[in-house]
């Protein structure tokens, strides 16, 4: 008993500060978003959805820098996700163009919401067992990328959302079927980003903040659109290897199989006949 009550006594007590204070960030960003779609405020609310992704890509890596890494920060940053990239993304596309749908716009809205939760909830039971370079279904901050994306486009345009409902809701029900697929996606976790880069690696970063500062609204969609869209040819890409791997590899074994036939047919001692006509071998003669 007292060797139980000195071992929690060494167990560090309280949280990390510096991680945890930036999941908060994207908690709150995600809870200003839900707040400005009520409000009809679109345009904050979709930037807002940017900003939690923001918070979201610094506190693992912040956590991983400072060795402040915790079980506790990993379900914290989990629910936060779950606010800030399935209900907020789908509380403002519905706001916008779905509510008037009926129960089409607010299924489509929960589709995307209870995507968002099975990609979470599956990629959590994955830490450590999945290959780092994909991720298996679009992660949920790309699908309220393309929400949040879509969303600002239009409101910056002054479209109204109810007239392309259907086209949000297909969208948004799309979203949310990617994200429980099976297809690939890079994770890009095996960039090395402490090594050294040349000059034109540091000068093609700029030019790409440039670009999306010009019209950030139809970058950004464009963007995570175009990474939707890489899941699935990625998919049929890596399949169509392994099938060729396949064909190549029963290929290369059947010419083995005949040169090894061709082989033991040369090993074989010949026969002779003699002038009766009978089969003999030169060890019989």
């Amino acid at each position: 008993m007292t060797e139980h009550h000195e071992n929690d006594a060494h167990k560090p007590k309280g949280i990390y500060l510096l991680p945890n204070l930036l999941t908060t960030g994207g908690l709150f960003a995600g809870f200003y978003a839900v707040v400005a779609s009520m409000n009809g405020d679109f345009k904050l609310a979709s930037v807002a959805i940017f900003i939690a992704m923001i918070f979201d890509g610094l506190d693992g890596r912040v956590a991983r820098l400072t060795n402040t890494q915790s079980a506790f920060g990993a379900e914290y940053d989990s629910m936060a996700d779950m606010l800030s990239f399935g209900v907020a993304p789908a509380l403002i596309a519905y706001n916008w163009g779905l509510n008037e749908l009926g129960k089409i716009g607010w299924l489509a809205a929960f589709i995307f919401v209870a995507g968002a939760a099975l990609r979470l909830a599956r990629f959590n039971t994955m830490v450590g067992k999945a290959d780092k370079r994909y991720f298996q279904g679009l992660a949920s901050p790309a699908a309220a990328g393309i929400i949040a994306g879509g969303v600002w486009l239009g409101a910056e345009h002054e479209l109204d959302g109810h007239s392309i409902g259907f086209i949000v809701a297909l969208i948004t029900m799309a979203a949310g079927a990617l994200m429980v697929s099976n297809f690939r996606y890079h994770s890009f976790k095996d960039v090395d980003w402490k090594g050294r880069v040349s000059f034109l690696a540091i000068l093609l970063v700029v030019l790409v903040y440039v670009i999306i500062a010009t019209n950030p609204a139809l970058v950004l969609f464009a963007i995570f659109m175009a990474y939707a869209v890489s899941g699935p040819f990625i998919t049929v890409r890596g399949v169509r290897k392994l099938k060729m791997e396949h064909v190549v590899g029963d290929s290369k074994d059947a010419d083995f199989c005949e040169k090894q036939k061709a082989a033991d047919q040369q090993t074989v001692k010949p026969e002779t006949t003699d002038d009766s006509g009978d089969s003999k071998t030169p060890a019989d003669k």
